[in-house]
């Protein structure tokens, strides 16, 4: 398994008991009950975006000590930093306010405070833009960083598996 390449979406709000990465949280302690956590999909939908919520719960796992450490390397880059300049915020400061408490939603809000809103059509082309990362990427080499996170994670004979989407789909135990 290879750590995360990008962002998260959704609406959940962590104190509530959710799972988290196939497991429950406790929503006592805020702490999941297991120190391999994978963060949710990034198929994930919050206000409409993708991945958003994958990166809040990057966040929020890693600050509990329960995100696995093959995603600690990447924070604020890759996709999680695509998606923060996607909605004007820096990482920093994103991250210190999702550990200040809060649902997904309104933390979205919060990031609409700091720039305009993106209107339909701009969240539309962050959509599908994210959604097809992967395929047919060979000019910046995405297409062979995927291939590598395929062969890593011995899932290089799956062709089905075109977009980091899917690989995470498939890596982190969602999808067979």
């Amino acid at each position: 398994m290879m750590g995360d390449f990008g962002l998260d979406a959704g609406g959940a709000d962590f104190r509530l008991q959710r799972r988290v990465g196939g497991l429950r949280s406790d929503s006592q302690t805020m702490q999941p009950k297991h120190q391999d956590a994978f963060p949710r999909s990034a198929y994930d939908l919050t206000g409409g975006i993708v991945y958003f919520a994958r990166m809040l719960d990057k966040i929020r796992l890693h600050d509990a000590g329960a995100l696995r450490a093959d995603y600690h390397a990447n924070p604020g880059s890759g996709f999680d930093g695509r998606c923060c300049r996607f909605l004007g915020t820096e990482y920093p400061a994103l991250r210190e306010r999702v550990l200040a408490g809060g649902t997904d939603d309104e933390i979205l809000a919060w990031c609409f405070t700091q720039v305009k809103r993106p209107n339909d059509e701009q969240v539309l082309v962050w959509n599908k833009f994210m959604l097809k990362r992967g395929w047919r990427d060979e000019d910046d080499g995405s297409n062979q960083e995927l291939e590598r996170y395929k062969a890593s994670s011995g899932l290089a004979h799956r062709t089905d598996i075109i977009t980091f989407f899917d690989f995470y789909e498939v890596d982190e135990g969602r999808k067979p």
